[in-house]
């Protein structure tokens, strides 16, 4: 019989590259999370396939560019017609669980914001399910399990698998106001806390940073520490169980609003924050969408209090929201730490791959923005990866490209179990792959984004010291050199000079799209 390898797959949500003690982060302290890279392997060129939350989510689960999965934007959940690498990992044996943020469904009820059909005399208006050229299910009860409305109901329990996952342990949101089993649990044991949660009812604190939130919420209540605790439980329960396993703990932090509670809110000060790029007078020339979010800022100072989309702030806000988002993943650090030690106590870690990893970044105030949006920089693309195998290398780095839908994949590759056809992820060197000689990013959203003056489609590709991004429908198109401008204040694409460059990473690109054209329903017959 095949003994297979665990695997516990820690995720965060927004948090770049830089943001880690282990990837040089000069302030940070992250001591356990460095020791899984000093166990592993740290990749210092890892990127996601989508710089937004659930686009990337489903491609971490089915292994698949946006494009083929159909999640291209928020607010599409993921059709459970998608097979995930945890379905097969589930079908090969393995016990499989997942604990924290899921974000494969829609959290909201916002609407849907594309246009309707323009109404003309004389003209047939489509019924409503035929107003698109798809026919879906979407807006059915399977995909209500993260939305409010669902743990209202007398005892909710989400249908399993869900995605795969035989265990499903849910905190929707983040910062203060989380939802989903979470609340259920504060509900139960600690019903005073909910009371707590609110903007109006926080500390007083003199940080003037967009969504910047002092909650009254003790520690031992906070989101980060519900999904450490009950992730240890998990793994308590493993003990003496010799199958394999697959848990996925999910953290909703440092992702906005604020909210580290307790001590970690004064753990960091802004002085000491590193400053961020583009705010000297002479040494950056902003493109057109930073201008129009500064102008759109300084004619509403409250805007950063309601967007989830990219804000410009001024350099001290943006320093302040280094030090929460600091003191966030120092919370998150400590919980890393914990559920190590549960793997440790039940006997399962010796036989354990740890991973680290987070489905995307935030500007932090570099190009005077924050938060993440349609732009294509460093910070929002650009995240750890660590991979710990107990039988593997041991403090090493790598500059192989990879990105998120290459984690499925490469955890299959690694457990010896077949990827369904149409799974796009490359394997890794870690599981015995060659990786990737470019990295290809997709990006849609619903929703127009003012800076843009349109709903951004923007789609990228990385090679080398170069990234190319197209913005459709817009003149913002954008090359940069990184071995030269590591910070991407130069965007060369009208420059002359790199007229060549431009013209190899257009046709890379338009290579990249037709390799992952959906291939998959396969035909019925051959021909």
């Amino acid at each position: 019989m095949t003994v297979r390898p665990s695997y516990i797959l820690f995720i965060t949500d927004q948090q770049r590259f830089d943001n880690l003690g282990c990837n040089g982060h000069p302030v940070l302290k992250t001591p356990n999370i460095d020791a899984i890279a000093a166990e592993g392997v740290n990749y210092r060129n890892f990127y996601v396939s989508s710089p937004v939350c659930m686009p990337n989510r489903a491609s971490l689960v089915t292994c698949r560019m946006p494009s083929s999965h159909g999640v291209r934007s928020l607010g599409v959940p993921l059709s459970h017609n998608n097979v995930t690498f945890v379905d097969l990992l589930r079908a090969a044996g393995y016990d499989t669980a997942l604990i924290g943020k899921s974000h494969l469904q829609t959290v909201t009820n916002w609407p849907v914001k594309l246009d309707p059909p323009v109404e003309r005399d004389g003209y047939a208006t489509p019924p409503p399910e035929l107003a698109e050229a798809v026919r879906s299910d979407l807006n059915s009860a399977p995909y209500s399990y993260e939305q409010d409305s669902f743990y209202q109901t007398e005892k909710p329990a989400v249908p399993k698998p869900f995605y795969g996952f035989d265990e499903y342990i849910s905190v929707l949101r983040h910062g203060f106001n989380t939802g989903g089993d979470h609340e259920l649990h504060l509900r139960q044991v600690a019903p005073d806390v909910l009371k707590l949660r609110s903007r109006e009812n926080q500390h007083p604190h003199d940080y003037s940073c967009p969504q910047a939130i002092r909650t009254k919420v003790p520690e031992e209540h906070y989101s980060t520490s519900y999904i450490a605790d009950q992730a240890c439980e998990w793994l308590e329960s493993r003990r003496g169980n010799p199958k394999p396993f697959f848990l996925m703990v999910s953290f909703p932090d440092p992702h906005h609003p604020f909210t580290p509670p307790g001590k970690y809110w004064d753990m960091y000060r802004p002085e000491d924050m590193p400053a961020p790029s583009g705010y000297g007078a002479d040494d950056w020339d902003p493109p057109e969408y930073v201008r129009i979010a500064e102008r759109d800022r300084t004619a509403d100072p409250s805007l950063g209090q309601r967007s989830g989309y990219s804000v410009a702030v001024s350099e001290r806000e943006a320093l302040e929201a280094r030090a929460l988002t600091c003191g966030m993943i120092a919370m998150v650090d400590e919980a890393v730490g914990k559920v190590r030690s549960a793997a440790d106590q039940a006997g399962v870690a010796d036989r354990t791959v740890q991973i680290f990893t987070s489905d995307h970044g935030d500007h932090l105030g570099d190009h005077r923005l924050l938060f993440k949006g349609a732009e294509q920089y460093d910070t929002l693309t650009h995240v750890p990866f660590i991979w710990a195998d107990p039988n593997g290398a041991c403090g090493e780095e790598t500059g192989e490209l990879a990105q998120t839908h290459d984690i499925g994949t490469t955890i299959l590759e690694h457990a010896r179990v077949e990827p369904a056809i149409g799974m796009q992820g490359e394997i890794m060197a870690v599981a015995g792959g060659e990786g990737r000689d470019a990295v290809h990013i997709q990006y849609e959203t619903q929703r127009t984004q003012e800076a843009f003056g349109v709903r951004p489609r923007v789609h990228t590709v990385i090679r080398g010291r170069w990234r190319l991004s197209m913005y459709l429908g817009k003149c913002q198109n954008e090359l940069f050199d990184l071995e030269n401008d590591p910070g991407e204040m130069m965007n060369l694409w009208g420059d002359p000079a790199h007229a060549g460059v431009r013209a190899d990473m257009i046709e890379l690109l338009a290579e990249m799209e037709i390799a992952v054209a959906d291939r998959v329903p396969l035909p019925t017959a051959e021909g």
